[in-house]
């Protein structure tokens, strides 16, 4: 089974405004909500890809409640720790404003409700995936990953790990089965500025030196390059097509490889399919249908024949 973690969920209120003007009333010309957070966008993509998954995290008040209601109804088992206090964050995206976001802080997680969780993933055990996704909330210690990593050691449970900096780098003496930093987090880890996919290369490599298995780094429109566990290295540009949401793309990627690997447990397949996953999601207006996804995984499995 695979597990996600979000430990900050949304209620994403996704809206688009003809010729936005600050300090006057705008009217949206569309709007939808949807749940947000990088552990829960990975659940959606792998059950688009026919793959089952539960979501864990925490949530709160109404906000909270319809967080579960969306998760459940897209098809994803949802098992997030209720808090009795606050109200899961609400996330305003303006789609048609150069992306532009205002993202709600979410409510304070105590200490017990942190050890709630680390109970609940007690049960995790040999042949298990745990995703572990995103940011944490301030009221969290940043040792967390690193904590959580530290309590599944030695059970045979496979994680992966997407998160920024410290978070991403305190974890790797675990060695995590897949990380996935994007070029820009690359850089800020190494302190540097890669100009050549030579010089990415050379940065994820270190990382698996580090200790992470396989590293993957994803590079937007350049494509993605995968060092992988068994010594060898996967490149790939990315698909031609029309650029919609990058929202969520870097998700589906991470979606996409868990998909390949489990189907066939090949690095290669795995990769093709992360990336293929990433770029139909950037190429749709939400997560991308599988048939998209697929798609796109053979037209690069037959360009790299």
């Amino acid at each position: 089974m695979i597990f996600t973690v979000t430990f900050n969920p949304s209620l994403d209120y996704v809206v688009s405004v003809e010729d936005f003007q600050l300090g006057r009333t705008n009217r949206t010309v569309s709007e939808e909500i949807v749940p947000g957070g990088k552990g829960i966008n990975v659940s959606t993509m792998l059950t688009h890809l026919g793959i089952e998954s539960t979501a864990l995290g925490f949530t709160a008040g109404f906000t909270g409640e319809e967080i579960i209601r969306e998760v459940e109804r897209i098809g994803v088992k949802a098992e997030f720790i209720r808090l009795t206090e606050g109200n899961s964050r609400i996330n305003l995206k303006l789609q048609s404003v150069d992306g532009t976001e205002i993202n709600g802080c979410g409510p304070v997680i105590k200490e017990e409700q942190v050890m709630a969780l680390m109970d609940r993933l007690n049960v995790l055990d040999e042949g298990d995936i745990l995703v572990l996704a995103g940011s944490i909330p301030a009221s969290m210690p940043d040792s967390i990953y690193r904590d959580i990593m530290k309590r599944l050691d030695g059970r045979g449970v496979k994680t992966v790990v997407d998160a920024t900096r410290d978070l991403l780098v305190k974890v790797l003496e675990y060695r995590p089965f897949l990380v996935k930093p994007n070029k820009d987090e690359l850089e800020e880890i190494f302190g540097v500025k890669c100009r050549t996919r030579e010089e990415i290369l050379h940065y994820a490599r270190k990382l698996k030196e580090m200790g992470a298995e396989n590293v993957l780094v994803s590079m937007g429109a350049a494509g993605a390059i995968l060092a992988a566990a068994d010594g060898n290295v996967y490149d790939a540009k990315a698909p031609k097509g029309r650029l919609v949401n990058t929202v969520g793309s870097g998700d589906s990627m991470v979606a996409g490889f868990l998909t390949g690997w489990l189907r066939e447990k090949k690095y290669e397949a795995a990769f093709y399919m992360g990336v293929a996953a990433g770029s139909a999601s950037a190429f749709s207006k939400h997560l991308a249908a599988r048939e998209d996804v697929e798609e796109l995984y053979w037209w690069l499995v037959k360009g790299d024949e």
